[in-house]
């Protein structure tokens, strides 16, 4: 079953222990917010954590702000206490880390259509985005990708991260080492008609860095990052959106070809190339995606 979600281009985590932090971070205008319970919260605040994000959501609706919750898990669950917490119409869906597998997905959703039933929310309003940081998890990157709350899956490859342990690479500026992976997580996700994202970017005040990672990311297949700075934003949201020209550039080959088809032809020459109706499907795509950001 393919799980429809618009696009987002950029994640922006937010400690969840940090209120104003969450207030300002809707300055940063990224697509979603990522507000964390997890690894930014140190342990003797989670529960304060939980509470605060809890306090925030209406809030940020209001803001036209799409937010999803970073939840905890214990060696053997994921937090019931805290899907409990932040379960509500204000939140689009709850991101997992360190999945073992689809089961842990199968188990996930079953706890999130407990706390839907108990807060009064549709059931199956509530997505699951997994982190796949776990070598099991990236071997069934499709089966993950196929369950019914997964929208997204991620391949984020930080440096000296979860990930790079869990296969045991080094990490290099260009990235050899995660070519593969990252494909992986691409062609799984389109596979079974979800959202592919990548990232992350630690040096986050390296913004040179941070655009030639994105380019790569992009030009794999990426739909958008996760991001750790609000100073990032722009520079992903630019990244993954077609720019004016692109946009121009596609209108007039739909013009071209529906000239040739008037003529009875299935084809022409367009800006030196060849065209056809799959390169127009290709470009009413893009148009497409453009007016997405736009609205």
């Amino acid at each position: 079953m393919t799980t429809q979600m618009k696009p987002i281009r950029s994640f922006l985590f937010v400690p969840g222990n940090k209120p104003s932090w969450i207030e300002k971070s809707i300055k940063a205008k990224a697509d979603a917010l990522i507000l964390d319970l997890e690894d930014s919260v140190p342990p003797d605040n989670k529960a304060e954590a939980r509470e605060i994000v809890k306090s925030k959501l209406a809030w940020l609706a209001e803001q036209g702000q799409r937010v999803w919750v970073r939840i905890n898990r214990s060696p053997h669950l994921y937090d019931f206490d805290d899907i409990l917490s932040v379960v509500s119409t204000h939140v689009e869906g709850i991101v997992i880390s360190k999945p073992c597998g689809p089961e842990d997905i199968h188990t996930v959703s079953s706890m999130l259509s407990e706390a839907e039933y108990r807060n009064g929310v549709e059931l199956g309003h509530t997505k699951v985005i997994p982190l796949l940081e776990t070598a099991r998890s990236l071997q069934f990157a499709y089966e993950i990708a196929s369950c019914e709350r997964v929208p997204a899956i991620v391949g984020a490859t930080a440096k000296n991260a979860d990930v790079a342990r869990a296969l045991n690479t080094v990490w290099s500026l260009d990235g050899r080492e995660t070519l593969f992976l990252k494909s992986r997580i691409v062609m799984a996700a389109r596979a079974a008609g979800k959202l592919p994202i990548g990232g992350v970017w630690q040096q986050v005040h390296d913004l040179e860095g941070l655009k030639v990672s994105s380019e790569k990311d992009r030009q794999l297949g990426m739909s958008g990052e996760l991001l750790l700075h609000p100073s990032n934003v722009e520079i992903v949201n630019k990244m993954y959106s077609p720019s004016d020209e692109e946009v121009a550039f596609y209108e007039g080959m739909i013009v071209a070809l529906e000239n040739a088809q008037s003529e009875g032809r299935a084809s022409c020459i367009y800006d030196g190339e060849h065209i056809d109706i799959a390169h127009v499907k290709t470009a009413r795509e893009i148009i497409e995606l453009a007016r997405t950001f736009n609205s």
